[in-house]
């Protein structure tokens, strides 16, 4: 009798968990690409008009995520990301952070994707990092915890230090107008690249390029050892028979 037979002959649910074992990695890419696509779903689904699912979602992925509207992409606009100023004209001016975070979006302004720029990064980068670890999993080394945190840390950093400064008010602490930043390199860089949250501002391309690091690091230090735990050989009691007993 074959190994072959010997599945077709187990329980359905020892089946599932085996073939799930073998193609662990395909079925996170499947169920990971589904959770970094969703909150792209919901501006569409704003510009379509179908404002219940896209609401839906928002108010899923706000569980995960503060949703700040001058943090966030915006699909079906003018600009992929809007300034506080921005938001207070087409809007509201407020700086309450409870208020802004429910700024979905205007026609004229775009919608915004229900994550964050930082949470887009993170979470996107886990499902790419995956696909390329896939074609080198047998040469790769777990990376150790020490690297981990080590590349964990600038997003601690950059997003510690957000918080730190928005104790001081949305849009006045030190991390708005990076005063220090432009002190340190003399002001050589435009003033846009300093002040705000804008794409290609300093803050953002900090919030992408850490929350990028992070995401994969995770990649490499936890995949590794999960796929070592999945290749161990399946007991022979999940396919049908006795443990420890011999195929024929």
């Amino acid at each position: 009798m074959t190994i072959a037979h010997l599945r077709v002959e187990a329980p359905w649910h020892q089946r599932a968990s085996f073939a799930f074992r073998r193609r662990w990695y395909m079925w996170f890419l499947l169920m990971s690409g589904i959770w970094v696509s969703l909150p792209w779903l919901a501006p569409v689904l704003m510009h379509l008009g179908w404002v219940g699912p896209a609401r839906a979602l928002y108010a899923f992925y706000s569980l995960q995520c503060h949703q700040l509207p001058q943090r966030s992409f915006f699909v079906f606009g003018p600009q992929p990301m809007l300034s506080l100023a921005q938001i207070n004209i087409a809007w509201r001016d407020t700086l309450d952070p409870g208020v802004l975070r429910q700024f979905i979006g205007t026609p004229s302004t775009g919608y915004k994707v229900a994550w964050s720029d930082r949470m887009v990064s993170l979470y996107t980068s886990i499902p790419i990092a995956t696909a390329l670890w896939l074609p080198v999993r047998r040469r790769l080394r777990p990376l150790p915890i020490w690297a981990f945190l080590l590349l964990a840390l600038p997003m601690l950093l950059d997003g510690g230090s957000h918080m730190l400064s928005d104790l001081g008010g949305i849009g006045q602490g030190f991390r708005y107008d990076n005063l220090w930043l432009a002190r340190l390199t003399a002001g050589s860089l435009p003033a846009s690249f300093y002040a705000g949250d804008a794409l290609g501002s300093f803050n953002s391309w900090m919030r992408l390029i850490t929350g990028t690091i992070f995401g994969a690091a995770l990649v490499w230090a936890v995949f590794p050892q999960l796929d070592a735990a999945f290749a161990e050989v399946v007991p022979v009691a999940e396919l049908g028979r006795p443990a420890g007993e011999r195929l024929p």
